[in-house]
């Protein structure tokens, strides 16, 4: 039975993810619907995260060792410098998105889960979310990987801020925001979820001490571990389908689901 339970948090994991629907809101949803200690189960949340880490990693592993790459060679290689100065520059674009959203994070994590864990605020955040999406239906610019800009990482990490809170999608955010920056669809799906690989890691690695800690980690690694490799699987094939609606420009089908998950939200929990 707890392999069966896990298998189905794993699935809503992955499929929640890479979608622009929020898989902290979804999780905090599936836990005053259920009243289960398994959805309050901390975790397993690192294991079925990794799940998802794992897959995104493995879609984007040429462009991440390629960054990698051309980040140290640029620092340590001045002959190839030239060569490497704009894949470095995206590296330090992505560091720049990722510290605001950091320091959020480090000094009101604990007030904002306090002050905001509540399925009235989970409501009005998948709205936001909704009306974000609704925005930049038709959004289509004209920048590849070359032609991000500071200007552009600084806004795009302001604008990730906010998804500390949640029920707010950190994928459709940051979507739109690079969307609102002018990039094309490709190379906005692009720099969200390489952006999302500093922000789950750090995730990951606090989590690390509490999952060391547990005791009963010995007991539940089998389901934990198929769990994990649910989230994993369902990560990779919603993401290959999310990357065909961003092609389309469909990106506004997600914002009708919010709306609809938003008022059963405010009838079902009234």
């Amino acid at each position: 039975m707890n392999i069966l339970v896990y298998i189905i948090l794993g699935i809503i994991q992955g499929f929640t993810e890479p979608l622009p629907i929020s898989s902290s809101g979804h999780i905090f949803l599936f836990k005053n619907i259920f009243n289960t200690k398994m959805f309050n189960d901390l975790n397993f949340e690192i294991f079925a995260n990794f799940g998802s880490f794992i897959a995104i990693l493995f879609i984007f592993r040429k462009e991440i060792i390629d960054l990698v790459k051309a980040f140290f060679t640029y620092i340590f290689k001045k002959e190839k410098r030239d060569a490497t100065k704009g894949r470095f520059k995206y590296c330090l674009y992505l560091i720049v998105s990722t510290i605001p959203v950091g320091i959020i994070g480090i000094l009101f994590k604990d007030i904002i889960e306090e002050k905001f864990t509540n399925l009235k605020f989970l409501g009005l955040a998948f709205l936001v979310t909704a009306l974000m999406l609704f925005l930049i239906r038709n959004k289509n610019g004209n920048k590849d990987d070359q032609d991000i800009t500071l200007k552009d990482a600084i806004i795009i990490g302001l604008f990730q801020m906010i998804t500390i809170m949640p029920g707010i999608s950190r994928s459709g955010t940051v979507l739109v925001a690079c969307l609102l920056m002018g990039m094309k669809r490709n190379t906005a799906l692009k720099y969200t979820f390489i952006l999302y690989f500093p922000i789950s890691l750090a995730t990951m690695l606090l989590g690390v001490n509490d999952l060391v800690e547990a005791g009963n980690l010995s007991t539940l690694i089998i389901p934990y571990t198929v769990g994990m490799f649910s989230s994993l699987i369902v990560t990779y094939f919603t993401y290959k389908w999310l990357s065909e609606i961003v092609k389309k420009g469909k990106l506004w089908k997600f914002s009708i689901y919010c709306i609809c998950l938003a008022i059963f939200i405010f009838i079902y929990f009234r």
